[in-house]
């Protein structure tokens, strides 16, 4: 048998090589997207209630896209291609939209078939809520001044932290000058609101409010005076004091109408289950 030939001339040269610059270059594109860009925490973006550890959820997460499809309030959104490692799982964007816990049974969680999100501790904290109110009124016979339905959704909301409001910029705070507002929650988006104690969701743009010190952050915050309250720092000048209460859901960030927005909300670092 011959030897087979080995010799290539000098186009077939250049041109392999060309191939092999262009395969560098792919591969070094894609390490740049994908490095260190799966957790969305430089954007300010929120896993939704309930997610696990950043490490954990990125493997759990099938990426179906249930829970955006059964946010009410159009809340969850999946990332794009260039957010490298986390393309194709949930976040929130507190700016535009928060998670105004409208839904009740925290249903992103209920439907996610992996536990990416986990109802678990949703589950978990509801029956712990009433199973006091269960042991004194074993035969259900409950006061109608108890609700177990209520006591459970209070008790669900609170479960999990998805962030921490902050207020990075006092200068940037209405109140903080003792300044009102008068327009629109807000500040131009198309967001969707359930205020608390109402059966009804509001549309942002949509709704007119009249405050003498400007407390929008307060009065809407879904969890109330545990996570959120108006402080006096000075005569005249307030500003929202974030306590222990907050889960970080964004409210207070979405129906902030200055620009930029005076509160905003910081993803939390969870415990991975795995090392």
């Amino acid at each position: 048998m011959a030897p087979t030939n080995t010799k290539i001339n000098r186009r077939q040269f250049l041109k392999a090589s060309a191939s092999a610059v262009v395969s560098l270059a792919v591969v070094g594109s894609a390490a740049y997207y994908f490095k260190d860009k799966s957790s969305l925490r430089e954007k300010g973006f929120l896993r939704p209630p309930g997610a696990r550890a950043e490490k954990d959820f990125l493997f759990a997460c099938i990426k179906c896209g249930l829970c955006v499809q059964i946010c009410p309030v159009r809340a969850i959104h999946l990332a794009d291609w260039d957010d490298g490692l986390s393309y194709g799982t949930p976040f929130i964007n507190p700016a535009v939209q928060a998670c105004d816990f409208s839904c009740d049974a925290i249903q992103c969680a209920e439907t996610c078939p992996t536990a990416a999100i986990d109802f678990q501790i949703f589950k978990h904290a509801g029956n712990e809520a009433v199973e006091p109110l269960y042991k004194k009124y074993p035969n259900g016979d409950f006061p109608r001044n108890l609700n177990p339905f209520k006591m459970q959704i209070a008790a669900m909301k609170r479960a999990d932290k998805m962030g921490l409001a902050e207020v990075p910029h006092p200068d940037q705070c209405l109140a903080y000058h003792g300044q009102g507002y008068k327009g629109p929650l807000g500040h131009g988006n198309k967001g969707k609101l359930r205020p608390p104690g109402s059966t009804e969701r509001i549309r942002i743009e949509e709704t007119e409010v009249n405050r003498k010190i400007c407390d929008l952050c307060v009065i809407y915050c879904p969890i109330g005076e545990e996570a959120i309250e108006l402080t006096e720092v000075s005569d005249g000048k307030f500003l929202p004091k974030v306590k222990d209460g907050c889960v970080g859901c964004g409210v207070c960030q979405m129906v902030c109408p200055t620009t930029p927005q005076a509160i905003i909300v910081k993803p939390l670092d969870k415990e991975p289950l795995f090392a």
